[in-house]
């Protein structure tokens, strides 16, 4: 684990909260933000979809600050310090917009990422959008591939609009990839045992790939998005577990 500072300054340790950031303090404002101008000059970017997570805040489609780091299991408390360095390169200035990795990828640090994006966008008031992680691979054509868990896999198309993942069953996925000649994965894939003649190329999404694929998106598709709440993407429905006969919450009242 740890923090690799691209562009701008290391300050001093921060607490892994939001409000002791200065990231969220005083009355928040109401939700329902529009972009403030037809072209946004400030963007703060967020993903945290894999083990490598990064910021980056661009200004008129120039980089002004990325920050990365790594951590398996504890995003929530390493995202904060690179978050608080990427907004004191504001100067003071308004956000124009705040872009989140949506996924597929880690729940739990895509989660952490819409949290922390939602937060600073209310305080901002601008909006805060979620966006396919697959965009932010830079790369325009080709399949991604994932591990979905219990005997299945996931598989992505990418090219003209937006990537729409679909789970298969593990067994399956290397007849889907036959005829493919470009293959890519977020992280290790050993446990699908896709056949040899299969080549799979490792790409780890980036908060700066990530912004520069909504600024080439069509208005249609940007407008789309903006009325979509983030969200992380999901390959399959929750799994609930049904209870048991007898279960105190099936008796009459609950006891």
């Amino acid at each position: 684990m740890g923090c690799a500072l691209v562009k701008g300054s290391r300050r001093e340790e921060s607490d892994s909260s939001l409000e002791a950031q200065g990231v969220i303090a005083g009355t928040l404002p109401d939700q329902g933000f529009r972009v403030r101008t037809a072209e946004v000059s400030l963007i703060l970017a967020i993903e945290s979809s894999t083990p490598r997570a990064s910021l980056a805040l661009l200004r008129d489609s120039e980089v002004v600050f990325e920050g990365s780091f790594e951590s398996d299991r504890n995003h929530n408390a390493m995202l904060f310090e690179p978050l608080r360095w990427s907004l004191a390169e504001l100067g003071g200035e308004p956000l124009d917009l705040v872009l989140i990795g949506t996924g597929p990828g880690s729940y739990s640090g895509t989660r952490v990422g819409i949290a922390a994006g939602q937060g600073v966008a209310m305080i901002h008031a601008c909006p805060a959008i979620g966006l396919s992680s697959l965009l932010a691979l830079g790369v325009n054509e080709g399949t991604v591939v994932g591990d979905a868990r219990r005997g299945s896999a996931w598989l992505a198309e990418l090219g003209d609009g937006l990537p729409q993942p679909e789970v298969v069953a593990t067994k399956a996925l290397g007849r889907r990839l036959k005829s493919v000649e470009k293959v890519f994965a977020l992280e290790e894939i050993e446990s699908l045992r896709l056949p040899n003649r299969i080549t799979v190329h490792h790409r780890v999404p980036t908060a700066v790939r990530l912004a520069r694929a909504w600024l080439g998106l069509s208005n249609e598709l940007r407008d789309f998005l903006h009325e979509i709440p983030p969200q992380p993407a999901y390959l399959k429905p929750p799994h609930i577990t049904e209870a048991k006969k007898g279960h105190p919450l099936l008796r009459p009242g609950g006891k």
